[in-house]
């Protein structure tokens, strides 16, 4: 058991996609469908399939195993697309880097597809939530912002009022992306002692609307600081990093 929720789709599930995805490469939409498919090539979340069709024409360069590079404005991005005939037959899947923004509909997407199956949830509460390092405390709080997301332990935001800055670093150009909360807007690595440890904690200044509670709070990795809710020590929870 995690104490959160784990994902609950298999490799190798396929669902339809509802919405218009567009993938843009030089200024220039690439691909534009209302026919793309989720395809799970892990449980964690899909990645886009789309009908050949849908591709903008002569912007595929044939590479060997039915592998693609991108052709547009002077731009090529080998080895950016290929045909999985075995996966879906008559559509292609792009390395998600290889074009410069994705959109669902009208709203840009960072770092891979969402997944309908998760679900992102930032709830004001009334817990006393205290976060500290090596015994020293970096916030504490009875008003935070809880961020729930599938797959993910709980995140704890802190308005910055309740942030000890005395001991956080800022790391200028530091930024990371979620498809559903968007990019952050600041970074900061946490010094105790003569010890830097970096990469800590983080805020986003303008989050997707569906987690606009978290806007300019601060939270720090679970992994690697200690967090006290209600007075109970919580168990660093070990997972791939994620915000």
């Amino acid at each position: 058991m995690t104490g959160y929720p784990a994902a609950a789709v298999h490799k190798g599930h396929v669902e339809p996609v509802p919405r218009r995805v567009r993938g843009m490469l030089a200024g220039k939409t690439i691909v534009d469908s209302t026919r793309a498919s989720y395809v799970w090539e892990w449980p964690y979340y899909p990645q886009f399939y789309f009908p050949i069709a849908d591709v903008l024409p002569d912007v595929l360069v044939p590479e060997a195993d039915g592998r693609y590079s991108l052709r547009v404005e002077g731009v090529e991005k080998p080895a950016a697309a290929w045909i999985a005939e075995d996966v879906l037959p008559g559509h292609i899947r792009f390395a998600w880097d290889a074009l410069d923004a994705w959109f669902e509909e009208d709203e840009q997407v960072y770092v891979h597809p969402r997944s309908p199956y998760t679900r992102v949830d930032a709830l004001r509460s009334t817990r006393h939530v205290r976060v500290q390092l090596d015994g020293v405390t970096l916030a504490e709080s009875s008003s935070p912002v809880l961020l729930f997301e599938t797959g993910l332990p709980t995140r704890y935001y802190f308005n910055r009022t309740e942030v000890d800055f005395t001991h956080l670093v800022a790391e200028p150009g530091m930024v990371t992306a979620c498809p559903y909360k968007g990019e952050t807007s600041g970074y900061w690595s946490v010094r105790v002692g003569d010890v830097l440890h970096e990469h800590l904690a983080w805020t986003y200044t303008y989050p997707a609307a569906a987690v606009q509670p978290i806007a300019g709070l601060v939270a720090f990795y679970n992994e690697m600081v200690d967090i006290e809710v209600d007075g109970e020590l919580l168990p660093r929870p070990h997972t791939h990093f994620s915000q």
